[in-house]
């Protein structure tokens, strides 16, 4: 009999009923419980909730459950504005007021960094944002079936699809866009079986809009796409990927533009981009200000279209290099340096620990750290330590890998100084971080 499927000595066993009171929000918008000792992990509930939940499976020390009822909600509960909540799996604090979610999100930040060795007593600048219309970058589903064409995203804990004819999260114009794409799509029954998915990028200010719709196709029936694309109002660009995972350029441009701190930058959709329109300024501002200004160099790593690394640079006062694998962001970043006239940033296309390796470090040395939700991990975290920068600024999606990384940081003597929280997935159990450290804290 395996753990999951027996009962423990405190009696919890799964498929049974329990009634339990939610103690705090952990990561992943989970709620945490006890029942006679044991903690109960409880999706979709909140800090006071009282739940009636089913277990799931038992573990040494803990359980996983569904929730079945509210009994008694929590104080900061509210009805959901949004009609597709519990059945998308995209919002996981859509009905709990947003005052409520930044309070939950600071408690996991600094338990995440508590549980990793990281422990973080100072204050958390927290930076909120609009709820609705803030997302840039959005990718949804399709599926074929008696229904027609539909467009939306996955059943939580399943592959099935909600189908939705307006996301919150999108602006207007992104939710236009998707139905219209969607609708025309539809009237070309040979190739729906064979539609995947579809991806969005949306300037911040909204002056473009660019869509691929991801498929099994092959190259020359991509063509056929192009007419879809050009019966919807106010998309600017059209590609579509095709075997094997390619993307075909169809009609109009692949990149869409941001103006941050007064520079103009633009974006292929295949490369990273922050998601939140309303936060990238604040964002980049705060990452700016916490490095150091006053000569020497700055290292951004995972630099991509340079979201950091120029405007760093227009400050004038230090030599900027930015590190970047993928080819579409190098490209962007290229172009987003002859635009702004800051062709001195040195761009290094290449993995950011083989590029550090061959580097040598400066005398005086600033480094920005944005790496992918996996975290730097310990090989790129010892490479940047070895450089014995004065400070090193970590952007953060991923709390449990950055709590993981500030504690080996913290082993080579860097340790924080300033914590910024921005809620740039609002609704979501995700966050960003900003985090400061400076050597012999």
């Amino acid at each position: 009999m395996s753990e999951g499927e027996g009962a423990r000595p405190d009696g919890l066993r799964a498929g049974e009923a329990v009634e339990v009171r939610i103690e705090k929000g952990v990561y992943r918008g989970r709620g945490l419980g006890r029942v006679n000792g044991r903690v109960l992990f409880v999706p979709r509930t909140h800090p006071g909730d009282l739940v009636r939940a089913r277990v799931r499976e038992v573990h040494a020390g803990w359980a996983e459950g569904s929730l079945e009822d509210i009994v008694e909600a929590a104080p900061d509960r509210r009805p959901s504005p949004c009609p597709y909540v519990p059945r998308c799996g995209g919002c996981a604090y859509q009905d709990l007021g947003y005052e409520a979610q930044l309070r939950v999100k600071e408690a996991v930040l600094r338990e995440s960094l508590a549980r990793a060795g990281a422990r973080w007593e100072g204050p958390v600048e927290v930076h909120a944002s609009p709820e609705r219309g803030w997302r840039v970058r959005a990718s949804l589903h399709f599926a074929a079936g008696g229904e027609g064409l539909r467009l939306g995203f996955r059943q939580e804990g399943t592959r099935r699809l909600v189908d939705v004819e307006g996301c919150l999260q999108l602006s207007d114009r992104m939710n236009a866009a998707a139905r219209g794409l969607r609708d025309a799509l539809a009237r070309r029954p040979g190739l729906v079986p064979r539609l995947h998915g579809l991806h969005l990028l949306e300037a911040p200010e909204g002056e473009g809009l660019v869509a691929v719709v991801e498929s099994a196709l092959e190259a020359h029936e991509a063509p056929a796409l192009a007419a879809a694309g050009r019966d919807v109002a106010g998309l600017t660009g059209l590609g579509a990927e095709v075997v094997p995972h390619r993307l075909h350029w169809l009609h109009g441009s692949p990149h869409v533009e941001a103006v941050v701190v007064g520079l103009v930058l633009r974006a292929h959709v295949r490369s990273f981009f922050q998601a939140n329109r309303f936060l990238l300024e604040p964002l980049v501002r705060t990452v700016v200000d916490l490095a150091p200004a006053g000569g020497g160099r700055i290292v951004d790593l995972y630099a991509g279209v340079g979201l950091f690394a120029f405007p760093l640079a227009a400050r004038g006062d230090a030599e900027v290099v930015a590190i970047e694998l993928a080819p579409t962001a190098v490209e962007d970043a290229r172009a987003n340096a002859q635009r702004n006239g800051l062709t001195a940033v040195r761009l290094v296309q290449g993995d950011v620990g083989d590029a550090l390796a061959s580097m040598r470090p400066a005398g005086s040395e600033h480094v920005v750290l944005d790496p992918p939700r996996t975290g730097a991990g310990k090989g790129v975290v010892d490479l940047v330590a070895d450089r014995d920068p004065e400070s090193v600024v970590y952007v953060s999606c991923d709390p449990p890998t950055l709590g993981r990384d500030l504690a080996r940081f913290a082993g080579r003597g860097y340790r924080p100084d300033a914590v910024h929280l921005f809620d740039l997935f609002p609704d979501t159990f995700h966050l960003e971080t900003v985090v400061r450290l400076r050597r012999g804290l």
